[in-house]
């Protein structure tokens, strides 16, 4: 009994190519074992229903999930504009996908569907795990992990990620076996003979005072404090974008007041913690776009990080994982780490994976880089997160 999971990835420009190859290294590297599942990240600019189509017709239509990101990475290197890929073989873990539609109208409807089209209980795989992704761009993070949490019962863990889209912030799209969609989740029940392991952390801390939400709609901001939220947020950072060379006061083009935005974001209290949201985007009224609802009244503090912060916590999140599972052997690793990791590590975002791998030892690894992630895990701060990096380690 076992479980063998191998990873690839090509950025060659041609759709067709690109996963022509990732297929051909991976299945070389699984042999005669059978395809369990199959996991795929690719970039913007390929054709997806090609890529799934090929995926699922060369590996026996196995199951299949995935989404669009902002970046791939897995064992060996992190990539840009890629076709990343992971498959399993195992007859030690069962594997079930399924998707729910129209995210944006109604959570709680659209993780109900996914969710009655999976089996209840799997005789002789007692643990329970799913793995869940969903359109990054709807603004409905944090309503599709409640309404997962109501719709799988409060016993079942899940993690997973908000589809990307190489921070254009135009379109994101969920794969499900052959099928690619919008303002969807897809998930995937993994039910297994040891149990999954799940950890999180960010590195974030305040350094502004405590603001409070003045006016916001679902997940735009209006007004801090009775104010134009873009003219606090850059009143408030202004000292501190400016020793990385940031005049606020001449942002205009959409990139550097996102790269501005991610530098510098919502942390909302949790006690002893903090949530971290990241604004997406600004509206010309000041308005600032997030990727999930954002509460009237709620106080906050304007939040930041450094690089060797942002490395801890990625080698911390992979400790928290590796707590919960002990000494059991491991098949692999999946890895939902946040662009906004990219932006503040910039050309050193694989040193927080490298400490991943220094925890969890030289196994097979497939990541990408999320628009938000999940993270609901009895015991730890858990939900629905920006800015941070969640370890999900599959045992052998």
């Amino acid at each position: 009994m076992s479980t063998l999971m191998v990873t690839a990835a090509s950025q060659a420009e041609s759709t067709f190519e690109a996963v022509d190859q990732a297929l051909i290294s991976a299945l070389k590297g699984l042999g005669p074992k059978p395809v369990s599942l199959a996991i795929v990240f690719a970039s913007a600019g390929y054709d997806y229903q090609t890529i799934l189509t090929e995926i699922r017709r060369r590996t026996g239509n196995a199951p299949l999930i995935g989404c669009s990101s902002a970046g791939e990475f897995t064992e060996k290197r992190d990539y840009k504009r890629s076709i990343s890929l992971a498959l399993i073989s195992s007859d030690t873990h069962r594997f079930f996908t399924t998707t729910g539609h129209n995210l944006r109208a109604n959570a709680l409807e659209c993780l109900q569907q996914a969710t009655s089209q999976l089996p209840e209980q799997i005789d002789g795989f007692p643990h329970k795990t799913v793995l869940l992704v969903h359109d990054g761009l709807v603004g409905r993070g944090e309503e599709a992990v409640l309404a997962a949490t109501i719709a799988l019962g409060p016993t079942i863990r899940f993690a997973g990620g908000s589809a990307a889209d190489d921070l254009q912030f135009k379109d994101s799209y969920v794969f499900i076996d052959d099928q690619v969609s919008q303002d969807s989740v897809g998930l995937c029940l993994v039910a297994s003979q040891k149990p999954i392991a799940i950890g999180f952390q960010h590195g974030h801390v305040p350094f502004s005072d405590a603001l409070t939400i003045t006016k916001a709609e679902e997940n735009v901001l209006f007004e801090i404090d009775g104010r134009n939220a873009w003219e606090v947020w850059t009143e408030v950072a202004r000292a501190k974008a400016a020793s990385w060379g940031i005049d606020v006061d001449t942002l205009q083009d959409d990139s550097a007041i996102g790269q501005f935005l991610i530098r510098y974001e919502l942390g909302l209290s949790t006690g002893q913690q903090y949530k971290i949201r990241v604004p997406l985007s600004k509206n010309k009224d000041g308005s600032l776009n997030f990727a999930c609802s954002i509460p009237t009244g709620a106080t906050f503090k304007i939040v930041e990080s450094t690089i060797d912060r942002q490395i801890a916590s990625a080698r911390a999140a992979a400790e928290n994982a590796l707590k919960s599972i002990g000494n059991t052997r491991l098949a692999g690793a999946l890895i939902f780490d946040c662009v906004c990791r990219r932006i503040i590590l910039a050309d050193r975002f694989y040193e927080g994976v490298q400490q991943i791998k220094n925890v969890i030892g030289p196994i097979p690894l497939l990541g990408f880089e999320t628009y938000g992630e999940i993270c609901m895990v009895a015991g730890q701060l858990s939900g629905y997160h920006n800015t941070s990096t969640v370890v999900v380690l599959i045992p052998d």
